[in-house]
């Protein structure tokens, strides 16, 4: 992301724009609720898993009537009345949410879920706590704050003079189309773990406005999905509950398995949002394997949320080992889809291989011995100002040079040509089969 100052110049500078010529947008919430997630299909949807038992209703209702701890227990109890049918544990999460409860996004799941059982002074109450939380302006890097001051507003909009229009205009026009689309414009990606809140806010702002705010970045979202399942490491975690795909992370030490469930949760979220596109098939086939259902008590309530074992999906044994994407700068690349293969992933500055079930991140500028996929080449130069090497592929990428740059190519007994690198520094040059050449790139230098 960009640096912090220019951050919050950028969304200052946006929200001021809102006000002077943002007025003639309609941000006004009229709908019944419940309002956020839970539609009158997708309610359908869940309530039929219980009905047949499933697995993952199955998980869920033995935490929660185990009365297991919960690490987010507004929406788990929230979740589970609404799908059972059970007054007992609504009045649980309300009693819960007027008490020491202080999470926007959960208060805001459990007043528009439990508006049924809750008193007059609960309510009042709880919508206070709500309304006190959505008057500040969050940092405009926190997505999650974001995400829950949107779900604030929808969830009281009957409470607020303007039907919530005046929080939802500064969210969309001031801060993700004046400062987070923009963002996107430069290649500056969504943080990875950050996804699933900005999904969730997609939804509420969906199904209660009628507007798709990927419109805003359409190439971005288009091919996010794939990216984002490119960008897991081969090999499995196994965890004592399940089984789980790690996604890339560049700290030292073991995974984190809670950014492993959010980053689940986000696929699960996606395809949910959009699951007629050929990316999210993939993406579904990609997730409806049982040894991945997640378990746990945090992950099992957004696999219970989002998952649906009736879309049907697509193998993504069929996606290409390679994912390459000018917009952002992201090459990711396997050997084949088996989890013991290897793996190079470059994104966002970095670069990282995974190999014999580890996964090493390579200090800036270092190289890695060429890679090659099918009838692909991949190589990282050891210098952002030039490179050697030898062209044995019809398509060759050329990782770690100056991004959005112009290179001078030289090919043995060929004219020299001009190419561009992407916005993360990476060159895909194509050339006949059969080719077997030198090659030396040199940065142009306009005379």
């Amino acid at each position: 992301m960009l640096a912090p100052f220019r951050l919050r110049f950028l969304f200052l500078t946006a929200l001021t724009a809102w006000s002077a010529f943002g007025q003639d947008d309609d941000f006004h919430i009229y709908t019944d609720s419940p309002r956020l997630l839970l539609t009158k299909s997708r309610l359908r949807l869940l309530q039929r898993e219980r009905d047949r038992q499933s697995m993952r209703w199955q998980q869920l209702d033995a935490l929660i009537s185990g009365g297991a701890p919960m690490p987010e227990p507004g929406f788990a109890w929230a979740l589970y009345s609404q799908v059972a049918k059970n007054p007992a544990m609504a009045r649980k999460a309300v009693d819960w949410a007027a008490g020491e409860a202080s999470d926007l996004r959960q208060l805001a799941l459990v007043f528009d879920w439990c508006a049924q059982a809750m008193t007059a002074a609960q309510a009042d109450q709880i919508a206070a706590k709500i309304q006190k939380a959505i008057a500040a302006s969050p940092a405009p890097g926190d997505f999650r704050a974001h995400s829950a001051r949107v779900l604030g507003a929808v969830a009281i909009a009957d409470r607020l003079p303007d039907h919530a229009e005046s929080i939802l205009g500064a969210e969309i026009q001031g801060w993700w189309r004046g400062v987070v689309a923009k963002e996107i414009e430069q290649g500056v990606s969504v943080p990875r773990g950050q996804l699933y809140w900005v999904y969730e806010m997609f939804h509420a702002i969906r199904d209660n406005l009628k507007i798709d705010l990927r419109e805003s970045a359409a190439e971005y979202f288009k091919t996010l999905p794939i990216d984002h399942l490119s960008s897991h490491y081969p090999a499995p975690y196994q965890a004592s509950e399940n089984e789980y795909r790690i996604p890339i992370y560049v700290r030292d030490g073991e995974p984190d398995l809670n950014d492993a469930t959010l980053s689940r949760a986000a696929e699960l979220a996606m395809v949910a949002y959009d699951d007629n596109a050929l990316e999210s098939q993939y993406l579904q086939g990609w997730l409806m394997q049982d040894r991945f259902v997640m378990q746990a008590a945090l992950g099992c309530v957004y696999e219970f949320q989002w998952a649906n074992p009736y879309q049907p999906g697509l193998s993504y044994f069929l996606t290409p080992p390679i994912f390459h994407d000018a917009f952002t700068g992201h090459v990711f690349a396997r050997t084949s889809w088996d989890e013991n293969a290897t793996w190079i992933g470059y994104f966002d500055g970095h670069l990282q291989l995974f190999h014999d079930g580890h996964v090493e991140t390579l200090r800036a500028g270092a190289a890695t011995k060429p890679v090659h996929i099918g009838d692909a080449l991949l190589l990282s130069a050891d210098s952002r100002d030039a490179a050697r090497f030898r062209a044995d592929a019809e398509a060759v990428f050329v990782l770690n040079l100056e991004p959005r740059a112009t290179y001078d190519v030289e090919v043995d007994d060929e004219e020299l040509w001009e190419c561009e690198t992407d916005t993360g520094g990476t060159l895909v040059l194509s050339f006949p089969e059969g080719t077997d050449r030198g090659v030396r790139l040199r940065k142009h230098v306009a005379e």
